[in-house]
């Protein structure tokens, strides 16, 4: 099997999680770090690998590198993307894949173009909750969808959103349904498609000085069945994070996945069907005075470096992480703050 070469684009929390990762993979092999900071501030000497300061510094150089992992701001996402793709790069790109559903589509323009792949990360597919609820599904365990509920209940403070930092900016960040809620986002669509007839009310209720957004919002929808739908969503939550989750009501039985990372299964009773036992055990990606999400990432980097070596396909299609870029983008059309430009984004790395 041919060893994957993969460079960071961006060196943070999430995107040092790639890092190592990567460099326990038996077939991966990191090859360059790319951050505007030094390596020493960012605990990267472990890696012994070149670091570059820019995106471009990098492509200009002789660096071999079969995948690059673009885990800057999400505001950067797109425009990176298509640079590297553009150089003969494929490329892995953190949730979400783009801010705007037109920059998604010029993703996909340029992978067609270049031949190249573009992989997003949604790791909580991989979760053994959300895999067993997709199946119910898929099989008609549960027959007719009647009603779908999500909550996703966080905690974002003073620790997250500090003075000078992309979190919390409308350019960068976008608001909790890109930064915090994408991966559940994806969860909801991939399990019962595109939702419709959206009417969303947005709140905030103690982020006023230290956001351009919401911190909460509630969202009516239906799916194409006509099943009736609800997301409430918060990072107004006092202290940590308290739960992310999905009920369905359906003909044959009733069922909740959740927990604070979606990973518990809570309720089954379903005609015909005992309750599974399930791994619940879930890592949870660990930033400092916050907690992020299911940490499944070795998984996607599996799937990476065996697709590119001919032995699988990608889990998660390109156009399933535009998917993702639309339906919050429609959401958020009913949001009634001030449109981005390019020119309010921070060239970070």
């Amino acid at each position: 099997m041919k060893k994957i070469k993969f460079a960071i684009l961006g060196c943070g929390h999430i995107g040092k999680r790639h890092a190592e990762l990567i460099a326990q993979h038996p077939n991966a092999e990191l090859v360059a770090t790319i951050d505007l900071r030094e390596p020493e501030e960012l605990q990267l000497s472990d890696y012994h690998v070149p670091h570059f300061f820019n995106i471009d510094a990098f492509l200009a150089s002789d660096m071999n590198a079969d995948v690059i992992n673009i885990c800057t701001p999400n505001g950067l996402h797109a425009e990176q993307a298509v640079k590297c793709i553009d150089e003969g790069h494929h490329v892995v790109i953190e949730k979400p894949i783009a801010l705007q559903v037109e920059e998604a589509y010029d993703i996909l323009v340029a992978a067609d173009k270049n031949s190249r792949y573009a992989f997003p990360v949604v790791q909580n597919r991989y979760s053994a909750t959300v895999k067993w609820l997709k199946q119910m599904t898929d099989s008609g365990a549960l027959g007719k969808i009647y009603m779908v509920q999500m909550n996703c209940f966080w905690n974002r403070d003073e620790h997250y959103y500090t003075k000078g930092s992309w979190h919390g900016t409308l350019a960068l960040d976008g608001g909790p349904l890109f930064t915090q809620f994408s991966h559940f986002i994806d969860v909801l669509n991939w399990t019962f498609g595109k939702i419709t007839n959206i009417n969303a009310d947005f709140y905030n209720f103690n982020h006023q000085e230290t956001t351009a957004f919401e911190d909460s919002g509630l969202i009516k929808f239906e799916l194409a069945n006509g099943a009736a739908g609800m997301i409430s969503y918060s990072t107004s939550v006092f202290q940590s994070n308290f739960e992310s989750s999905i009920t369905v009501i359906a003909e044959k039985g009733t069922v909740k996945i959740g927990g604070q990372y979606m990973n518990v299964l809570e309720y089954c009773q379903i005609d015909g069907t005992d309750k599974p036992v399930l791994d619940e055990h879930q890592l949870v990606n660990h930033y400092g005075a916050y907690k992020g999400s299911a940490s499944n990432h070795q998984q996607v980097i599996e799937n990476v470096v065996n697709t590119l070596n001919g032995l699988e396909k990608p889990d998660v299609s390109l156009q399933e992480g535009i998917e993702v870029v639309e339906i919050i983008s429609n959401i958020y059309q009913q949001r009634k703050i001030g449109k981005t430009t390019p020119q309010e984004k921070k060239y970070l790395v």
